[in-house]
């Protein structure tokens, strides 16, 4: 995924027959979504959000047409919706973007010192909570009790490695346990 664009949300499933959709927003404060004007999707079409309700949007496409009727809006569900990096404050010193990381070196702190586990590959979110996913298949809860230490000047996380941990065998795709 491109650096320059942070995922925002995520389009949901219809609401009514005229083409409004549930969003789930990424925003520190879920309606500021809409403020940020024109969103990019993950198939590279620019849409612009307006909120009907809590939750529920208008979707209006580039050409400035409204999705209106509830078909149209059932294409849209998983559609993820980002804004370039640029339309976006600053983090603070002790605070980070997701995708911020993506690529950092992920270490385990042993008696011996610190083991390598790989980078960061991808930070996934499937509605329980975000994992990240390490070279070699690992996927890590992200929580303060699995990644205890964030340093973005070093390009490095620490992971405690959970006791049990999804594992994908490269061979055939299945955990290997």
């Amino acid at each position: 995924m491109d650096a320059q664009r942070i995922l925002m949300g995520v389009v949901g499933r219809p609401h009514g027959v005229r083409g409004l959709v549930r969003v789930h927003s990424y925003a520190a404060v879920p309606a500021d979504l809409a403020s940020y004007g024109a969103l990019s999707d993950d198939r590279g079409q620019s849409w612009t959000l307006s909120w009907r309700g809590e939750g529920i949007a208008a979707l209006t496409d580039a050409s400035g047409r409204t999705i209106a009727d509830r078909d149209e809006a059932a294409k849209l569900v998983n559609r993820k919706l980002f804004v370039t990096r640029d339309r976006l404050p600053e983090p603070d010193e002790d605070e980070f973007y997701l995708a911020d990381l993506v690529g950092m070196r992920a270490v385990e702190r042993t008696e011996a010192g610190e083991r390598s586990l790989g980078k960061v590959l991808a930070v996934h979110d499937y509605g329980a909570g975000p994992s990240l996913e390490l070279e070699g298949g690992a996927l890590v809860p992200f929580t303060r009790a699995c990644v205890p230490d964030i340093s973005v000047a070093e390009n490095r996380l620490v992971v405690a490695m959970p006791d049990e941990m999804e594992v994908r065998d490269e061979r055939n795709g299945d955990d290997p346990s």
